[in-house]
């Protein structure tokens, strides 16, 4: 089975495809990774799933409140709520 420093060399070789399928894999069988969840949070954030990439952070911070993903969490936050000021100033 595929572990998480091979999903992590999956993505730093930008394998994003085979990466989300190797994490829905692995989340499978170990549903409370937190590490897996963020890496998750990771790729849906890099195709701009901004749903997809909180789902999976708050995920993580469920398992560790002290989690990483609530810097990502935060920050996806931010963004979308500077989105949606501009949308109303159009």
């Amino acid at each position: 089975m595929i572990g998480i420093d091979d999903i992590k060399q999956l993505i730093a070789q930008e394998e994003f495809a085979q990466a989300e399928e190797s994490l829905k894999s692995f989340l499978s069988e170990h549903p409370e990774n937190e590490q897996a969840h963020f890496l998750m949070g990771n790729l849906f954030r890099k195709r701009e799933d901004w749903e997809g990439a909180l789902n999976e952070y708050q995920a993580a911070m469920d398992i560790n409140e002290n989690s990483p993903a609530r810097l990502a969490y935060n920050a996806i936050q931010e963004v979308l709520a500077f989105y949606n000021k501009d949308m109303f100033n159009q």
